[in-house]
């Protein structure tokens, strides 16, 4: 360690602050200034004293030298090499300081010099010492001050790093593209249109020669297939005349009513009973769909018509469903006869009816004049409540006490339910709000409680 050097120069002061016999503060002014007390934050020395100014120049340093200030009000004594001397009696041969000051007077001070000064209950102690030596600027030991840096093997890190740059550029190279060979697209359509030219032309397929024979074959089916399509009638035709020619529009047209004929002596065959109409509708084995293709056909029959159909009506001609008059089928679908039928009338069913009967309210802690009349004004309201609740539940009824507290002006102040048994919370929670809108006259004594008993019952 390096020896600290002893420091030459003038002396500095050293102050100590003395409050109730003992030092509070003792403090060495290293730098040659002012020295200023005072209640000011500002000054060096804060003493709560109003007979100072806020920031007074205790000790004032003038041309190099200090000088020493003190007021009237202030005490003390001053050790110089002549002797001791009061400050009472410095002030003869003491100067007036500068007027910011104020009333003050002034000492020179030796370095020899020391005293105390008093103000108030704070005294100031102060002689001269030799300036303390200069505490060396703080280092940080070797091994901080090294770092880092000094513990790195540079070499290895330099290989490490050469080593990541070439692995990483050699793995980019492989997943960039710009080893990829550059691609004309023009060039390559060119080239694929050339390819499409130089392909060969696709063989010739031969086509099979035709049989002469083939349209004499394929006639054969064509003609007979009139003579299949006739023999399926039963021999009701003999078949379409023999040669080229078609079938006449005289002949089609019999052939239609032929099987019109058929048609209705299986509707009538089909059933349980025989071939009564009647029965054909009563048992339902003929399907409705026959019926109504029977019936819009062009060769339906009269009454008596084909295999006993009684269709209704009189007289010839064909029979529509719906047609008006007879019986049989021709009352089918009739719509016109007397009427549309109907499904009786609505009736509305009302239902049950509450009542709410309020017994006598008993009024305590006071007189309300108008009590008996505004409870029996609830009724109706109360009877509103319980057939609400009626609509809900028909089979509800029971009872409830609802005590009221009146305010000095008459208002209700809270309006507590009890009992309510067999009474549902909606019915409850109405009449609770029927009895807190009411308005009572203002009671004597300022206050009351009013107990309204209500009885529902339904009717």
């Amino acid at each position: 360690m390096r020896a600290v050097a002893p420091v030459t120069g003038p002396k500095v002061l050293r102050i100590g602050l003395v409050q109730g016999g003992k030092v509070i503060e003792e403090r060495v002014i290293k730098q040659r200034t002012h020295v200023t007390i005072g209640p000011s934050e500002k000054s060096m020395f804060v003493i709560p004293s109003k007979s100072i100014p806020p920031s007074f120049r205790l000790f004032e340093l003038v041309g190099g030298e200090y000088f020493l200030n003190f007021l009237d009000g202030m005490t003390g004594r001053v050790a110089f090499k002549a002797g001791v001397s009061e400050l009472s009696a410095l002030k003869s041969s003491a100067k007036r300081a500068p007027a910011s000051n104020g009333n003050a007077y002034q000492v020179q001070l030796s370095e020899e010099a020391r005293g105390k000064i008093v103000i108030g209950e704070t005294t100031f102690l102060f002689q001269f010492v030799a300036p303390p030596p200069v505490q060396p600027k703080p280092q940080l030991p070797v091994s901080v001050k090294t770092g880092i840096a000094n513990d790195i093997d540079w070499t290895t890190t330099i290989i490490a790093a050469f080593s990541f740059l070439f692995h990483f550029g050699a793995v980019g190279s492989i997943y960039s593209d710009w080893m990829d060979p550059v691609v004309d697209d023009e060039v390559d359509v060119a080239a694929l249109l050339e390819s499409v030219k130089q392909l060969p032309p696709p063989p010739v397929v031969e086509q099979p020669k035709e049989n002469a024979d083939a349209p004499a074959a394929s006639a054969a089916p064509t003609a007979e297939a009139p003579k299949a399509a006739g023999g399926g009638n039963k021999g009701a035709a003999a078949g379409p005349a023999k040669g080229s020619g078609g079938m006449s529009d005289a002949r089609a047209s019999a052939l239609t009513n032929e099987l019109a004929q058929l048609d209705m002596q299986m509707l009538g065959a089909l059933n349980s009973s025989g071939n009564a109409t009647a029965s054909v509708l009563s048992s339902g084995d003929v399907p409705t769909g026959l019926l109504e293709n029977a019936a819009a056909s062009g060769s339906g029959v009269g009454k008596g018509g084909v295999a006993g159909l009684n269709m209704g009506g009189a007289g010839g001609g064909t029979v529509r469903p719906g047609a008006a008059g007879g019986g049989g089928l021709a009352s089918i679908g009739n719509t016109g006869a007397s009427g549309p039928a109907t499904a009786g009338s609505a009736q509305t069913v009302k239902g049950p009816v509450g009542n709410a009967q309020v017994g006598g309210a008993a009024v305590s802690g006071g007189s309300v004049s108008n009590a008996p009349s505004i409870v029996a004004g609830m009724t109706a309201g109360f009877r509103r409540c319980y057939n609400k609740g009626l609509q809900e539940d028909p089979s509800m009824k029971g009872s409830v006490r609802i005590t009221a507290k009146i305010g000095p002006n008459g208002e209700v102040i809270s309006a507590t339910p009890s009992g309510g048994s067999g009474l549902s919370g909606t019915v409850v929670s109405c009449v609770v709000a029927r009895v807190q809108s009411a308005q009572f006259a203002p009671p004597e004594g300022g206050g009351a409680t009013v107990v309204i008993p209500v009885t529902f019952v339904s009717q």
